[in-house]
């Protein structure tokens, strides 16, 4: 009898399992026109006078959502707020999103939903729904935190922070958390960070600034 009870809670077991496992996984990377990785001091000088446009982009590795196969394709936020990203916003914020060309319309609706769902309120307000590839590469480097990021009218290119180099104060810490949930990253320096389409109403141009996170998301 114990045998059989037994056997029939590795089945349950079985059956349960894939519930709790993660869904969704794959890489992450953000920027923002602010400094991320600063100290305080700085982040104050800086408070809604920058850091008012931000990117987010998620490639997934492998996963479904709503049963919808997902594996491979990626998809970018670009996004506009009133006050620096990171603080309360004191008026909307608009967005664009930037889907995978290679996603058929079923996934496509699924990239959207996925990030209007992490993206949260920053990414509420959609302005624009663009088709484009999403080349999201990671470059191997001592950090792990160098990638390269190009998906229609965004460009992102980041590099490993140098404790040396680019410390300024020596107080430095990542000072703004992330831009959406789920995600494990590290702070690193966005080389190049541009936006030059239309449907905004702004573009921008960042270089050598320590405002962008990389690194992975999973999602149950």
């Amino acid at each position: 009898m114990a045998r059989w009870l037994a056997l029939a809670a590795l089945v349950l077991f079985t059956l349960v399992a894939p519930a709790s496992a993660a869904e969704l996984t794959g890489q992450y990377v953000e920027a923002r026109n602010c400094d991320v990785w600063t100290g305080p001091c700085f982040a104050n000088a800086e408070m809604n006078l920058s850091g008012k446009y931000g990117l987010m982009a998620w490639k997934v590795d492998k996963g479904s959502l709503a049963d919808v196969s997902l594996d491979g394709l990626g998809i970018v936020a670009v996004v506009t707020a009133s006050d620096t990203l990171g603080l309360d916003q004191t008026g909307p914020a608009r967005a664009i999103l930037i889907v995978d060309s290679k996603a058929n319309a079923a996934q496509r609706e699924a990239l959207i939903r996925l990030a209007k769902e992490q993206g949260g309120a920053l990414v509420k307000n959609v302005v624009s729904v663009e088709s484009a590839p999403v080349d999201l590469a990671t470059c191997e480097c001592k950090e792990n935190a160098c990638t390269k990021l190009k998906a229609g009218s965004a460009r992102l290119e980041t590099r490993c922070i140098n404790d040396q180099h680019d410390t300024i104060c020596g107080n430095e810490s990542a000072f703004y958390p992330p831009l959406t949930k789920n995600v494990k990253v590290k702070a690193a320096v966005a080389v190049d960070y541009s936006y030059t389409g239309k449907a905004l109403q702004e573009t921008w141009k960042d270089y050598e600034r320590r405002g962008a996170y990389v690194g992975a998301f999973s999602i149950r």
